[in-house]
């Protein structure tokens, strides 16, 4: 059987492999077969901690939110149970953005969580 070999069209893909590997180590910006191999493991990677960041995101909201509520004298648990008892429609992200940049409004949503508590 003689032997096919790939001509432009190949050289092309693997020129492209390889160009998208570019700053890669070792062999792995060199070589097709580990720049291949390499950039299918990045791309896993990369979708699967796309999705590992939102996570991670709102661990950080909500540590954020815990502190501020805290210095207002209520746990994150009970103000989250709160602003739902007061109706108050602020998600986490909201919330914690608040608390960083304006501890006074976060002291008046956590001060209307406590009353919505104390009333139940």
């Amino acid at each position: 059987m003689t032997r096919i070999k790939g001509g432009p069209r190949t050289r092309r893909r693997h020129k492209e492999v390889i160009n998208l590997m570019k700053g890669q180590w070792g062999s792995r910006h060199k070589l097709f077969r580990r720049a291949q191999e390499s950039l299918l493991h990045s791309w896993q990677y990369a979708y699967e901690h796309r999705r590992e960041r939102k996570g991670d995101f709102r661990r950080l909201w909500i540590t954020r939110i815990n502190a501020a509520a805290r210095q207002n004298d209520i746990t994150y648990g009970n103000l989250i149970h709160g602003l739902k008892l007061a109706n108050v429609a602020v998600d986490r992200k909201m919330l914690a953005d608040l608390a960083v940049r304006d501890p006074q409004a976060f002291a008046r949503i956590a001060e209307a969580a406590k009353e919505a508590l104390a009333a139940e």
